[in-house]
This record gives structure tokens, C-alpha cells and sequence, in this order.
């Protein structure tokens, strides 16, 4: 049977919108900066990815501390147990109409692929986004100590790795019960999950 759930908390919900948001315009003004086309100059632009880039750091920070103190950085502890159903799942049952493989529940939101992808963002990418970020900020002080083309290229790189996750991501929250029900889900933070008969 099928209950009613508060899934994601506020702060959750914030966070993953704020976060979207930030991702989303650095890409836009870092792609402008590299000549990608924008309503704004490239002085305008480059000011503006900075700023949001600090905004971004200290979001990243405050939810680093939401997670380590409430326990939530378990949802993200990596795991391969029925990753290949999964994997199954998503390249050929879900387009037989088969159930997902893995229960959702609120102790256990993410799928092992889920898991996965959102610890090497958390653990590689978004490390590397903001090393590289600042070593291209603050270059003037470096004194030819880094190489700025070897920065440039490993930040793009990451730009893209990030447009890459973004286009997945959005793919795959319309595959829902309904296209909307995962994006209706991040905003009102509840959820119809399965659960057993004697599980209330």
C-alpha cells in the first residue's frame, strides 16, 4: 500500500533549489566568460560568477554542517548492493513499466546509484570546482607557482562534468509515477512511497 510521507525537510528542499540555482548561473556566466554568448560583458560576467561562486562555498559549507549534525551524510555513503538492477532498471525495465528495484524509504532516499554519483559530487567535483575556482581568483598572488592553462582546462572540465550530472539529473526526476511527481516532491517535501500493510 501507498502512504503519504514528509520526505524532505526544509532545509533539504532549500538547499537542492539554492543549490540548482547557483550551479545553473555559474554555468551560464562561466560559459559567458569563455565567450559563449551573454546579455552581460565580460568584466559584468566574471563578477557575477565570482559572487555566485561564494555564495555557492557557503552553502556548500552550511549544508556540510546540516548534514554532519543531523546524520543525513549517511544517505550518501556509497554502496554496490542491487546497483546493477538498478542499472538494469533504468537502461531496459523501466521501459516495460517494471517497479524500481530499491524501496524508497525515509532512513534510505537514495538508490546505490544515486549514492554514488552524489559522493563523488560532494567528494571529487565540487573539491575541484572550488580549488581550481581559487587558484584562478586569487592567480595574481600565485607568482607563476600553478599553471593557469592547466586550472582553466581542469575547471572547464568540471563545468562540463557538472552540465553533464544537471541534464542526467533532470531526466531522471521526470521518470516518476508521473513526470512531475519527483519535482512535486522536492517542493512540497512529501511523497507517496510504498509501504508494508503493517508498517503505519
Amino acid at each position: 500500500m501507498k502512504e503519504k510521507m514528509l520526505f524532505y525537510t526544509r532545509f533539504e528542499r532549500f538547499w537542492h533549489w539554492a543549490q540548482a540555482l547557483l550551479v545553473i548561473m555559474l554555468l551560464l556566466t562561466g560559459f559567458a566568460i569563455h565567450g559563449g554568448g551573454s546579455l552581460l560583458d565580460f568584466g559584468s560576467a566574471v563578477e557575477l560568477h565570482n559572487t555566485l561562486a561564494w555564495l555557492l562555498m557557503g552553502l556548500t559549507a552550511f549544508a556540510v554542517f546540516w548534514h554532519l549534525t543531523t546524520g543525513e551524510w549517511k544517505q550518501y555513503t556509497p554502496t554496490l548492493e542491487k546497483a546493477a538492477d538498478v542499472i538494469c532498471y533504468y537502461t531496459k525495465d523501466i521501459f516495460q513499466g517494471c517497479e524500481h528495484p530499491i524501496e524508497k524509504r525515509t532512513d534510505r532516499k537514495l538508490n546505490p546509484l544515486q549514492r554514488i554519483t552524489y559522493f563523488s559530487l560532494k567528494v571529487f567535483l565540487f573539491p575541484l570546482q572550488i580549488i581550481t575556482g581559487l587558484l584562478y581568483m586569487y592567480s595574481n598572488n600565485l607568482d607563476g607557482k600553478v599553471s593557469l592553462e592547466t586550472v582553466a582546462f581542469l575547471h572547464t572540465a568540471g563545468a562540463f562534468a557538472f552540465l553533464a550530472f544537471l541534464i542526467i539529473h533532470v531526466y531522471l526526476a521526470t521518470t516518476g509515477e508521473t513526470v512531475a511527481s519527483h519535482f512535486k516532491a522536492m517542493i512540497t517535501g512529501w511523497e507517496e512511497i510504498e509501504v508494508e500493510d503493517n508498517v503505519r
